[in-house]
Formats: C-alpha cells, structure tokens, sequence
C-alpha cells in the first residue's frame, strides 16, 4: 500500500511540474521605456461632468436620475465644488413620489427628488512623495477576441504621487415627497396622531361607497444643512512610452472624505385632507393636520469616494454611504453615482508673442 502511494505521489508532482512549465508565458520578458512626463502638480483646474445616471437608496426615498458636477482647483491652497441631481422622472426612478400619485387620499402635492450641494476644501498640507503604479502592457495587435481571451502582463513603474490632506466644509439643500404611512408604523404613531387646530385625528379610513378604504398620507421634506469634514487625496500624473508596447497613463484624482452632516433647518409639510366619505352627510371640509409627532434627526455621517481623470474628456465616478438628516430611522443612504463625459481645462490659453 505504501509502493502505491508513492508511485502516486510522484506521478502527481511529475504531472504539476508539466502543468508549470507550459503555463510559463514566452512573453513575461523585460520592457525598457522612457518616461514622457511625470507632473502631479501640472493638472487641470477646472472639471465639468454630466451624470447621466446615478442611483440613491435612500430610506426616506428611493430615486435614481441624473445631474451636474463641477471642480475647481485654485492653486495649492483650496478647490471648490458643486453638484446638483434630480430624478429623471415620477417612473423613473422616484419611488415615494410615484407612491403618492397612484395611492394619496390627502391633497398635499408630491415633490419632485432634488438635491443640491456646493462647497471647499482647505488644502491643510499639499505636498509630493515617492510611488509606484502598475501600467497594463498593450499592443494594437491585442484587439478583439486576442485581447479578451488574455491576461494582460503590467509593468511597475516608478513615479511621483501628490497628496492633499483637506479640511472640507459646504452646503447642502434637498426636498423629497414622505410617505407617513410607512413613517408613523415605524415610530409606533396612528393618523389619530395627527392633530388638526380643533385636536381632531386625522381619520383612519374613509368609505368609497362600497367598502371603508384605509387612508394612504403622504407629504414633503425640505432641508436645508451643510457639511464639515476631512479628505485625502493622491494625485497621479505620469506617461510613460514602452518599446515594445502602446504608451502608458496613470493620471487619476482619486478622493477619499468623511464628513459630519447637519441640517438645523427641516421642514415637513402639514397634511391638508378633505373628507371623501360618500356616506357623510356633514359637508366636505379641508382640514389641515400638524405632523408635529413626527421624529427628525438633525445629525449624521457620510463616507464617500470619487475619481477623476486628468484629460480634457474623460469620465468619473463617485460613491457615498452613510446616514443623513432625515425623518428619525430612515436616514441611512448609500449612493453610486458616474459622470460621462466630463470635459476638464487648465484655464490657460495664453501664449508667448515675440515682435518681428
């Protein structure tokens, strides 16, 4: 029993040795290049992206739509921001808003998903160190099903990676259509909790003529807050140009934050509903009901990421999560959002002239 063993074993490393000696690839050799620039301070100042498509799942509304970013880098000592999003559509995609069309008793109008958020970062230390960064080895002769079908090798090249340690602070406005049915079962409250001037609940149901039909409340949020906070980034800005293969780029901005968020001003609008009980014979009344009962929260946290690239056209890409001031136990938020194309300009069109 023991022979057979080692026959079997020996015969197992024999076969792995094989399997190693053919799997060594005949193209893993050196390349030489020569460096064509490496300048991490020389990128531009101004970027511009459309987003065509970001999505939000956000407790207080699910939404997905699009929007604008802008950037701004002045000097080394500050770069500036601002964003704007909105959902593209009541289907498309703004869950309470489309909700409160197809199944709201009370006459408050659904608001449309905006968000708005402008602000800085104070550049508290900028400065340039050593690093690598992997570069993918490619030939033009690599297309199609030869380049899909491969493992591409890569080369570690040295270069120079600017960091930024930033302290961030901004704006931040948004409005949202609420849906309190789902809102009050989660704070253990009841329509009757709704109060109108006379202490009168807001009803529980009303009758449609056949049957009584549970009341479905919806109303809106508007905030308006801002955001403290501190980033880093790593600025890459190098080419290279292989022999044997196509040139070299790493020139992304990438961006890493966390931010405190705040929002001392939170609006929710009263719920306006007028009595549609056909089997009533008081007249119709519009009442107004306070939403006083329901729960806010003032403070959260986000903690977020974004990449860019240093060309004229190119795209970007960001994510964010964590929890926003909102309505008490739905501020939790998780966001990816990416901007194509983006357009970025160093802003300097001036050129040397000499007289003849």
């Amino acid at each position: 029993m023991k022979n057979y063993f080692l026959i079997f074993l020996a015969a197992f490393m024999m076969a792995s040795a094989s399997l190693f000696s053919q799997g060594e690839r005949k193209d893993k050799t050196a390349v030489t290049y020569e460096e064509l620039y490496d300048e991490p301070y020389s990128v531009n100042k101004l970027f511009i992206g459309f987003q065509p498509l970001y999505g939000e799942l956000f407790m207080t509304n699910v939404n997905a739509g699009f929007g604008m970013e802008a950037s701004y880098y002045h000097k080394d000592k500050v770069d500036f921001k601002a964003h704007f999003r909105k959902s593209y559509s009541q289907g498309f995609y703004d869950f309470n808003r489309d909700l409160a069309s197809k199944n709201s008793q009370v006459d408050n109008r659904a608001e449309i998903y905006n968000y708005f958020e402008f602000g800085g970062t104070y550049h508290i230390k900028d400065f340039e160190s050593s690093s690598k960064t992997k570069m993918i080895l490619y030939k033009n002769s690599y297309q199609g099903n030869k380049w899909a079908a491969r493992v591409p090798l890569n080369a570690v090249i040295p270069c120079k990676v600017r960091k930024i340690y930033g302290a961030r602070l901004g704006g931040i406005i948004w409005d949202s259509t609420l849906d309190l049915n789902r809102i009050m079962d989660d704070q253990g409250l009841t329509n009757a909790d709704l109060k109108d001037s006379e202490g009168n609940g807001l009803p529980m149901s009303y009758n449609n003529g056949q049957k009584d039909v549970p009341i479905d409340v919806f109303s809106n949020i508007s905030t308006v807050g801002g955001y403290v906070g501190g980033s880093i980034t790593w600025i890459k800005n190098v080419a290279v140009d292989f022999d044997k293969f196509e040139e070299g780029i790493d020139d992304l901005i990438f961006t890493a934050f966390f931010d405190i968020l705040v929002s001392p001003s939170m609006k929710i609008d009263d719920v306006v509903y007028t009595d549609r009980d056909v089997n009533s014979t008081s007249p119709m009344l519009t009442r107004t009901y306070s939403i006083d009962p329901i729960k806010t929260k003032m403070f959260g946290f986000r903690l977020g990421m974004e990449g860019k690239f240093n060309r004229t056209l190119s795209w970007s890409y960001g994510g964010e999560v964590g929890y926003r001031p909102s309505i008490d136990g739905r501020g939790f938020f998780a966001l990816f959002k990416i901007s194509f194309p983006v357009y970025g300009t160093n802003l300097d069109y001036k050129v040397e002239s000499f007289g003849k």
